[in-house]
């Protein structure tokens, strides 16, 4: 006989997993091991009027067992008496479970133990692959299961595993009604007052320097989900780590919730007799009270969870450092350069004090600036090695008043750690996601740390997500640490294509890249200068790769002076927080997704934000690029950047920018899906004055920029096969207010090369005078035959005829254009100059009027064949 069971308190995902596992095992037994937590027995059993076909306990012939299926358990202590059972010689034990690491004492012969959000999600895999079909109510059953684990498919345990499998319950008729219904219950009284006593009781006790909150109560009666509890009080006190231990009756159980890599919750649960996963478990202990079991987690708590990290874990590196000789004034500026608060001074290669922006201010306010810093530097500081504990370094910062520790390797300048790292790592309470941080700016939010393998496995072919590995293994045999960054990561996380591969590498980005392309067998170019290179693979695949570095700017829309630097400061240096993603390539940590500046945050806001508050008067372009993000992604720009582009248009800045930059970023906008959004938004903001100063967005030009969509649409599906640079055709409507002179003075602020300049002044001129034609003979309505259309406007490129169409208000002179470019362009003579060559027609001028007016005959069908074609020849030869 076979058996489908689970461990008591059973609830939704237990039920869901049974419900599945009786599809896989139809002739199997579902028994509850014993009782059901509430919210499933009272809410559910009772008032769904769904007839479950459950066989009770009592009911159970346990010797007639032969194979035990267990859900959502691996312990003999968690399933009352079918623990003997599992411990018969003989029994089949099958175990679908979404613990893998909880270290169960049943070994089982069969069955699926996997890393997911639920056990059902196991269970409806199983019957996805196998084509078993559920009913409407068995899918709803399920569905609680994934609901209820998953928090909604919100927890950090959730995978893409469990989306599929809910995604597969829906087709096939799961009531989303009925699973809101039951997995988000309004709290009862019960626990409403059980809620009282465990926060009256909470306390915070620093363990191994990470802040663990426990908070305890007993009852004479069961309450149920507590699990609810335990997340509520998590997130209203905003708690890293908390366990609650609750007595009731002769039970004690233990919940454990966790955000941070240091505390390993369901490490905690097993040694209680429990599981989970290390964010969520639980564990029920018999025979102990509440007292014993709070003394027996106070002794685990600081074997089990991770030491404090060291100052190797915070230190920035490498050093930004300042001669001995420099003055107060060099100081100053070298400070505000690379916007930090303190700096190490170096005699050589031996430090010999720290300067702070602080001592510089008051010594320049006291005519001190020509002194060498060395005379007012702090001479006595901290020497850190990398094994100094955080807490060492806490005392000494927070204690003495200081603003940054210097780590040593013996007499070797290592890092350093600031106020700032010391400040964001007490703020996320140790957690593996603070990393260090070199002053950066108060505004900057700790780093957080992802796992986005899967998203790589889903969105990326499988070549590019192997090539991303090769890269990280090439990175470890150097000892490089190696990082996709940028636009990449962020079309990554929003599952948009992207192909424009960026690498940054802490190091020698070009030796990393020549090193792959011995490895591979690739082409590479590396530019010195810059410490960058692309990398091109046989398939064509371009990688471009870079040295960390950051930038500083000496004035206002000038461009930046480059150093190689740290990931953060690489990172820094980048226009908005949703480009400053990066994810880790090599082998250890491979797809982890570092975000030191709230890039995840503003992705899942949806909104453009910019790192710090003269970004714009650093690099005026970031103006554009804040548009041109805006309108691509539709992503609103935060009032306070949009403030900050208003100051930076109001002060100017926009004035000093060189022009061929500007032209770089008005081309990118132009080249944009919905360029007439981003043009009216810089409008909006007075951005059109720096282009040409009578560059207004009138109606009329409005009315063509709109034209110019419909117009190049409808370009694309004619599969001419032809490739149009649409921007200049956005380009031309946008100026078509302008006169000629302003037309060219718009180009030269624009800095367009003397050649193209003139190309594009003789293409709006042609263009203009050809619309000025046609519309005046459609208006007339005067007879204009294929060939008068052809002479007008052949020699146009396909860009000047798209915006003729665009401009025009006459139907008469679109059809004009649209019977060249789909039938007359094309149209050729059959006779050419070695024909009339033949007649002994003297080369020169008369060849080119005798083959425009056969052409003209063809067009107009007054020739049909080449010998027609001969015969006009031949006459014209005649005539002359």
């Amino acid at each position: 006989m076979d058996v489908i069971t689970t461990h008591v308190n059973a609830d939704f995902d237990c039920l869901g997993a049974m419900v599945a596992a009786s599809k896989l095992y139809p002739d199997a037994l579902m028994v509850f091991s014993g009782s059901q937590e509430k919210s499933m027995r009272d809410l559910f059993l009772k008032t769904t009027g769904y007839a479950l076909p459950f066989t009770r306990l009592r009911d159970v012939d346990f010797s007639d067992i032969t194979r035990l299926v267990l859900v959502d358990c691996q312990h003999t202590s968690r399933i009352g008496r079918f623990a003997e059972v599992a411990r018969r010689p003989g029994v089949e034990v099958h175990i679908y479970d979404h613990h893998p690491g909880s270290s169960g004492d049943i070994r089982p012969s069969g069955g699926e133990i996997r890393d997911c959000g639920s056990s059902t999600t196991i269970l409806t895999r199983k019957l996805m692959e196998q084509g078993i079909e559920v009913t409407a109510v068995e899918a709803t059953l399920m569905m609680l299961g994934i609901y209820e684990d998953t928090g909604n498919l919100t927890f950090p345990s959730t995978t893409p595993e469990d989306y599929a499998a809910a995604s597969w319950l829906l087709e096939r008729g799961a009531n989303l009604n009925i699973v809101s219904d039951f997995v988000s219950q309004e709290l009862t009284a019960e626990q409403v007052a059980l809620l009282n006593d465990l926060l009256k009781s909470l306390r915070s006790t620093p363990v191994n320097g990470v802040d663990i909150a426990v908070a305890h109560a007993t009852l004479d009666h069961y309450v149920g989900d507590i699990a609810v509890l335990a997340h509520m009080m998590r997130d209203m006190q905003n708690l890293d780590a908390i366990f609650l231990v609750v007595g009731m009756g002769e039970r004690v159980y233990l919940v454990a919730r966790s955000r941070i890599a240091e505390v390993d919750a369901g490490a905690v649960m097993r040694v209680f007799g429990g599981g989970g996963h290390a964010t969520a478990a639980a564990a029920t202990v018999r025979d102990q009270t509440v007292i014993q079991v709070l003394g027996r987690l106070n002794r685990l708590l600081p074997e089990l969870v991770n030491p404090v990290r060291t100052a190797a874990d915070l230190m920035s590196s490498p050093v930004i450092t300042l001669p001995l000789a420099t003055t107060i004034t060099e100081a100053r500026e070298i400070l505000t350069r690379y916007n930090v608060n303190a700096m190490p001074v170096m005699d050589g290669e031996r430090m010999a004090g720290i300067i702070s922006r602080r001592i510089v201010e008051k010594a320049l306010y006291h005519g001190l600036g020509n002194l060498p810093v060395d005379e007012y530097m702090h001479t006595e500081f901290l020497r850190a090695a990398p094994d100094t504990p955080i807490n060492a370094i806490q005392d000494y910062i927070v204690g003495q008043h200081r603003r940054l520790v210097p780590v040593f390797s013996g007499e070797r300048l290592v890092g350093v750690i600031t106020r700032t790292d010391l400040l964001r790592y007490m703020y996320t309470g140790t957690q593996r996601n603070a990393e260090p941080v070199y002053d950066l700016g108060s505004e900057n939010l700790p780093v957080r740390r992802r796992e986005v393998v899967h998203l790589m496995n889903r969105h990326l072919p499988r070549p590019t997500v192997a090539m991303l590995r090769d890269l990280g293994k090439v990175g470890d045999e150097l000892e490089l640490p190696v990082y996709a960054v940028g636009g990449f990561v962020r079309d990554l996380l929003l599952g948009a294509e992207n192909d424009d591969i960026d690498v940054s590498v802490e190091g020698d980005g070009i030796l990393f890249a020549e090193t792959v392309a011995n490895r591979v067998g690739c082409r590479v170019k590396s530019h010195a200068k810059f410490g960058t290179a692309v990398i091109v693979f046989p398939d064509g695949l371009k990688v471009d790769v870079a040295s960390t570095r950051l930038e500083y700017y000496e004035t206002p829309g000038a461009l930046p002076t480059v150093e190689r630097s740290s990931l953060k400061m690489d990172l820094y240096r980048r226009d908005f927080t949703i480009n400053t993603l990066a994810v880790k390539l090599n082998a250890e940590g491979f797809g982890t997704l570092i975000d030191y500046f709230g890039a995840y945050r503003d992705l899942q806001e949806k909104t453009i934000r910019v790192l710090h508050n003269l970004s714009f008067v650093e690099d005026p372009t970031r103006v554009f690029r804040a548009i041109r993000f805006e309108q691509r992604l539709g992503f609103p720009i935060s009032r306070h950047t949009e403030n900050l582009i208003k100051n930076a248009v109001k002060m100017g800045f926009l004035d000093k920018l060189g022009g061929r930059r500007l032209l770089n970023e008005l081309v990118l906008i132009l080249r944009e899906r919905e360029p007439v959004k981003a043009i009216l938004r810089m409008s909006g903001l007075g951005l059109l004055r720096f282009i040409h100063p009578d560059l207004v967005l009138a109606p009329n030009t409005l009315q063509v920029l709109d034209e110019v969509k419909k117009v190049i649409t409808w370009f694309d599906l004619l599969y001419l096969g032809e490739k149009v640079e649409t921007w200049v055709v956005y380009f031309l409507a946008l100026t078509s207010s302008l006169p000629d002179e302003g037309f060219w003075g718009t180009c030269t602020r624009l800095s367009v090369s003397e050649h193209y300049r003139e190309k594009l002044i003789d293409m709006r001129v042609h263009g203009e005078q050809v619309l000025e034609v046609m519309t005046r003979k459609a208006a007339r309505r005067e007879d204009v035959r294929r060939s008068d259309i052809y002479f007008w406007l052949r020699g146009l490129s396909p860009e000047v005829l798209l915006y003729i169409m665009a401009k025009t208000r006459s139907d008469e002179v679109r059809r004009y254009v649209s019977l060249y470019v789909t039938q007359l362009r094309g149209i050729v003579t059959h006779i050419t100059g070695d024909d009339l060559k033949t007649l002994g027609i003297p080369s020169g001028p008369r060849y080119r009027e005798i083959l425009d007016r056969v052409l003209t005959a063809r067009l107009n069908g007054e020739a049909a064949t080449r010998d027609d074609e001969m015969r006009i020849a031949v006459r014209l030869a005649d005539s002359a």
